[in-house]
Formats: C-alpha cells, structure tokens, sequence
C-alpha cells in the first residue's frame, strides 16, 4: 500500500480548517484508516472542528473492540459528533461549529467508506475515475432533481451550503459505501478545496502521472495554480503496490 496525504491552506484563507489523518498501519482492529474533514464555523471554531473531530474518531477506533469495520467507523463518527456538539454548548464563542468526514478503511479487497457533507472519495479503476460518495448539500441536492446541471454546479455561488455535518445536532446521518478493489485501483479522497477547483479529469490525470512525485502535492499545486479559493486536503491511497495499470 502507498498513500500520499497532504493539506495546505491555500491562497485565499487566512486558516486552514482542513484536517488529514493517514495510516497504512493498523489503528484499533482496523488494518489502516484514512480520514479527510472539512471544519466549519467562526473565528477558530472550524479549525477546532475538525481537528478535534478527528480525533475522537481516532480514539474511539483506538478503544473499539467490534472487528466489523462498518461498526467501528460508525462508533467513531458517532463519537465525534456527540463530542463537538457538547462542545459548542459548553463554549457560546464555538456555537454551531461542524465538520464534514469523508473516512475509508480497506480491509483485504474491500474498500469501507464512510462520509458526513461535501469531502469526497472518488475510485480510480479500469481507466475511470468516479465519485463514490454523495455530497450532502443544497446543489448537488439540486442536482439529483433535475434542476441544476452538473456544469452549473460548479460554479454556483450558493456551493458551499451544506446539509448535513458531523457536529452541529444531537444526532448524525451517515452514508456507508462498500468497493471491491482490484489491482491498479487508486482511492482519492478529498475536501472542496480540491474538487471546487480541479475537474475530475484533472485529478484522475494527474494522478496517472508516473514520475515519482508526490501525488498529494501534485493535486495541492493544482488546486493553488488555479485560485486555491479555499483550504485543501487530499488522501491518495494505493491500495495494491505494483504498477498502476488503468493509468
């Protein structure tokens, strides 16, 4: 397995309210866990969001004794939300903080994801890239019913309103998706940060390149090179070592 992970803050913020977490190697009964959150909220609410969010889930993985992978992601986003939404109760200056999660796992030829909001995980097989998870907000919601075009999407100045979060209620709503995974398969996952300033051509391009660099970096330049309107995380994960072989 390779993973490059990155997060930058971009050209336009003067925070960066992204948080990564990376880790080929086992955390609790899990085999690796991969993790991108997106925060939200004033002053240094989002930035605290996520990187706290994060690290409840972490640790609640850490302490975990299921071995269903689904189970124990779920107990970690659960635990985050509960913990940020106490939080912002507790701290009026905090109120209404969120995150987004977009969180995966690969157990063997599977892929387990997870996600909460508009960071993404897209798979790479057989010459394709595909977005596997739903954004949950207002205009992709309005793209599901026919009344935007993707091409409108994307620039649509009402973008960055979302529909769910891990944090701001007392309960939260998660989406589970399960891949089967093959050889030459790669994992991208993603803040808006990215996917708002790079097409999804672009980033299935640049992550076929074979010149050795840093494939985390190479989509962070990207997103900087045109705009970097907003902060930036990336996971690239390759779940199988040998050649990629679609690119």
């Amino acid at each position: 397995m390779k993973v490059f992970s990155a997060t930058d803050i971009g050209q336009k913020r003067t925070m960066n309210q992204d948080f990564v977490f990376a880790s080929a190697s086992p955390v609790g009964n899990l085999p690796n866990l991969f993790v991108v959150a997106d925060g939200m909220g004033g002053h240094n609410a989002g930035d605290f969001a996520s990187r706290y969010g994060v690290s409840v889930l972490v640790e609640s993985v850490k302490r975990d004794t299921n071995f269903n992978p689904v189970r124990i992601i779920r107990h970690g986003i659960e635990a985050a939300n509960s913990q940020i939404f106490e939080q912002a109760k507790r701290d009026i200056s905090m109120e209404g903080m969120g995150t987004t999660m977009v969180v995966a796992t690969v157990v063997g030829n599977y892929a387990y994801v997870a996600n909460v909001g508009d960071s993404r995980l897209y798979l790479a097989a057989d010459g394709t890239f595909d977005q596997v998870t739903q954004d949950h907000s207002l205009i992709a919601e309005m793209v599901r019913l026919g009344e935007l075009t993707p091409e409108q999407a994307r620039n649509h100045p009402d973008k960055n309103i979302i529909t769910r979060a891990v944090g701001t209620q007392d309960t939260v709503k998660i989406d589970f998706f399960d891949i089967q995974l093959e050889e030459g398969n790669q994992l991208v996952m993603c803040s808006d940060g990215l996917s708002n300033m790079v097409t999804d051509e672009e980033i299935f391009e640049l992550i076929c390149r074979e010149d050795g660099e840093d494939k985390a970096k190479r989509l962070i330049d990207k997103a900087n090179a045109n705009g970097g309107r907003d902060n930036i995380a990336v996971i690239v994960v390759e779940p199988f070592t040998n050649e990629v072989k679609e690119c």
